[in-house]
């Protein structure tokens, strides 16, 4: 496949390339946008911006318009999703269909009025207003999801946006690009793709009113020192270290493969993914086992290939994590009852791994693996299990498993995150807030909530009449 031309702004910056992780080789080339480009994009988002807030009505129909564009590129944009990122190609196709529903969920949100008198003769309503211009920074595990799940609530509440993914994985975000922008008035809506220092620009413009990020906790210091520069306000999701406590009544028929999943979707590379397991010490070797068990029965290969199961590592860098964080535990005196290194094919191929007698202490535990990694610790205290998923500066998400749900949810109420499932992981509705604590980042997605998070409040006074 050859170079890419998707009608994104061009700048003079060099081209980079983009490696297929299946292959572990270059297949297309993107230009990078500079700083005089960067300059016309964000002028030409805040020239749309008081037309697009202007008309609630005509928003909501434009967003509509966008949802049924992009369902109509599913494939293509899939295809393009799963050659940069590596994922299976049902799970691209997946995460574009979410991009859509989540347009349409807040193509039909309207934020709410309402008086706040005090009893003086003064009338008193509270309003809110649209920002301004949004940059939205993604990250390359979910590139469409994570977008949508910026620019939907961000164009729902007035805002125009300037996205710009991940430089691993630019092209699908390119042409969705292309497609929502043929829905959408001139300048609502644009894509810039490059390389450092590119991220920092884009945050840092005058121009910018609001930033949203999603990525790691060291680049996120970096971009909320940014943005507080410029005081501007900033959401940021910055992952997690995500404990399932399975209780000693856990059904292992009936959550096995649940569990797993939870872990093993998407190569382990999700924010919220289940990265560490405290099982009963009772029943550690069983539960080990069966995580095994299937890890060992997964299809590992291309993402074009449609009965592959779970795809590449998305790059080399995120591959030599993953290899150093097995190694450490290893040397440690853990044991890989399944996996444990590199696949001997091209790309960044990693078995599914699970992980016994890691040390609590050693990185794989304590750290984000964000690969296809599991590492399955023992209690023999429920209190302790609990203290240790807590035991972490991340709070993102965590989960329960067990058969009896009053108790389950009595533990999941324990922990220290902003999400707690029990007998699943990682589900979310577009209706509920997306939020995490400590280290795990700052404001909310999701639902009405996120919608408030696009806008401002506006009090206007008035005398009533006589």
């Amino acid at each position: 496949m050859g170079t890419h031309d998707l009608h994104a702004p061009r700048g003079s910056e060099a081209p980079f390339e983009v490696v297929n992780p299946a292959t572990g080789e270059p297949f297309a080339k993107v230009p990078g946008c500079d700083e005089a480009e960067l300059d016309s994009v964000v002028e030409r988002a805040r020239a749309a911006w008081p037309a697009w807030r202007a008309d609630p009505a005509a928003r909501s129909t434009a967003l509509e318009a966008a949802a049924a564009a992009a369902e109509a590129a599913i494939a293509e944009l899939a295809e393009l999703l799963t050659r940069e990122q590596g994922k299976p190609l049902a799970e691209a196709r997946s995460e574009v269909s979410r991009l859509a529903a989540r347009l349409r969920y807040f193509a039909r949100l309207a934020p709410k009025s309402r008086d706040v008198g005090d009893g003086r003769a003064v009338h008193s309503e509270l309003r809110w207003q649209s920002v301004g211009p949004v940059a939205a920074i993604v990250p390359w595990n979910f590139p469409i999801q994570l977008a949508s799940s910026k620019i939907a609530p961000a164009l729902a509440a007035g805002n125009t946006v300037v996205l710009k993914p991940s430089p691993y994985t630019p092209l699908a975000t390119r042409l969705l690009g292309t497609v929502l922008s043929a829905a959408l008035p001139p300048g609502v809506l644009t894509v810039v793709t490059g390389q450092d220092p590119l991220g920092a620009r884009l945050a840092t413009h005058p121009g910018i009113r609001h930033v949203t990020f999603t990525g790691s906790v060291a680049t996120g210091r970096l971009v909320a020192r940014a943005a507080a520069s410029q005081l501007r306000p900033v959401t940021l999701e910055l992952g997690g270290n995500d404990a399932a406590i399975v209780l000693d009544d856990a059904d292992l028929d009936a959550i096995g493969s649940r569990l797993f999943w939870s872990a093993f979707r998407n190569c382990g590379q999700i924010c919220m993914a289940v990265k560490r397991v405290y099982a009963p010490a009772r029943r550690y070797a069983e539960i080990v086992d069966a995580l095994a068990e299937q890890a060992r029965g997964v299809v590992v290969g291309d993402g074009l290939d449609e009965t592959t199961q779970l795809g590449p590592v998305n790059n080399a860098q995120q591959l030599a994590v993953i290899e150093r964080l097995v190694g450490d535990a290893v040397a440690r005196g853990a044991k890989a009852v399944a996996g444990g290194g590199r696949i001997d094919r091209p790309g960044y191929f990693f078995a599914p791994t699970v992980l016994a007698c890691a040390p609590p202490e050693s990185p794989v535990v304590a750290e984000e693996q964000f690969g296809p990694v599991l590492p399955v610790l023992p209690y023999s205290d429920l209190d302790e299990a609990v203290a240790a998923a807590n035991s972490t500066d991340y709070g993102l998400g965590g989960s329960v498993w067990g058969t009896d749900l009053d108790r389950a949810q009595a533990v999941a109420e324990r922990l220290e995150c902003g999400t707690a499932w029990i007998n699943h992981h990682a589900e979310l509705s577009l209706a509920q807030p997306f939020t995490g604590t400590k280290e795990s980042g700052l404001g909310v997605a999701g639902g009405p909530w996120g919608l408030y998070g696009n806008l401002r409040p506006f009090v206007v006074h008035r005398p009533q009449q006589p």
